[in-house]
């Protein structure tokens, strides 16, 4: 686990989940009404990369809560809006929000979408929230623990690699077309080496699962920081681990990087770090750069 911040209080730390989460709360019944109604969906960067009027609104509604909540906080969110995101400044809260994570799913009807925010303090991770609009589940973390629903997470060991489940995003048409057939052959490998192998199309949803010991790992090669702060937090509070995967960039903390790999408490795959090796040495053209 990444060492904590000292200029963050414990004390503090809870403070910015209750904030987290009371901004998440905002707009889960949002997105419990609009689900499975006609909701207009615009493509980004491709027809694979989608975003509502439901997600700025979203994003407005928790900048402001978050904002008012701890005034000199910032934050950095996927969607871009017009209020005011504050400043970044050494030793200021950042929040790192995804209003929908898993808009695809939101937009074809699928329940597997949440809330994600997260609070850092000079790149270190204090506190998380995630919310599952649909369930109702409520993923929450500061720097002593991890709860869901106000319970403390505490799941017990995971299984070894060929009785476990993996979930992943990988790969995408993105993935497909930047690594070739090296995609799909790490995706077959998967399937033979894990119990299950399961495509939600929701990082942060995934890593909630991971932290409440519903998934056994998770793996992603093409995530943007919003994806996973707040379930990376997630899972180390709540025992597990997770690595980011840099491919080469330097200076980037964990949750900065460009892929990861989460486990359980006590999972150790060998079949994930092997993919992780070779898409770095793909991606890298063969340096000898530490994934």
């Amino acid at each position: 686990m990444s060492e904590q911040p000292a200029i963050c209080e414990h004390s503090y730390a809870e403070e910015l989940r209750v904030a987290a989460l009371h901004a998440a709360r905002s707009v889960a019944d949002l997105l419990r009404s609009t689900f499975r109604t006609s909701v207009n969906a615009e493509h980004k960067t491709n027809t694979h990369d989608l975003v509502t009027e439901i997600d700025r609104r979203s994003q407005q509604i928790i900048t402001e809560s978050l904002l008012t909540a701890v005034p000199g906080s910032w934050v950095l969110g996927e969607e871009k809006i017009s209020a005011h995101s504050g400043q970044q400044a050494p030793g200021s809260v950042q929040w790192i929000v995804d209003p929908i994570d898993g808009t695809s799913n939101f937009v074809h009807g699928i329940a597997f979408f949440c809330i994600s925010i997260a609070a850092a303090i000079d790149g270190q991770l204090v506190a998380a929230v995630i919310i599952d609009p649909i369930s109702g589940d409520e993923f929450t973390a500061n720097l002593d623990t991890a709860l869901l629903n106000d319970v403390q997470l505490n799941p017990a060991m995971r299984p070894a690699q060929s009785q476990a489940n993996l979930m992943t995003d990988y790969p995408g048409a993105e993935s497909l077309e930047r690594d070739g057939e090296l995609a799909l052959q790490l995706f077959g490998q998967w399937i033979q080496d894990f119990a299950t192998v399961r495509r939600k199309v929701s990082a942060a949803l995934a890593l909630a699962h991971v932290a409440a010991g519903w998934c056994d790992a998770t793996i992603g090669f093409d995530t943007k920081v919003w994806d996973v702060a707040a379930g990376a937090h997630l899972v180390r509070m709540a025992h597990g681990t997770f690595r980011g995967l840099s491919f080469g960039q330097s200076d980037l903390v964990d949750h900065e990087c460009p892929g990861f790999i989460a486990q359980g408490p006590g999972a150790d795959y060998p079949s994930l770090d092997r993919a992780a090796q070779q898409i770095h040495q793909l991606r890298t053209r063969g340096t000898a750069e530490e994934v």
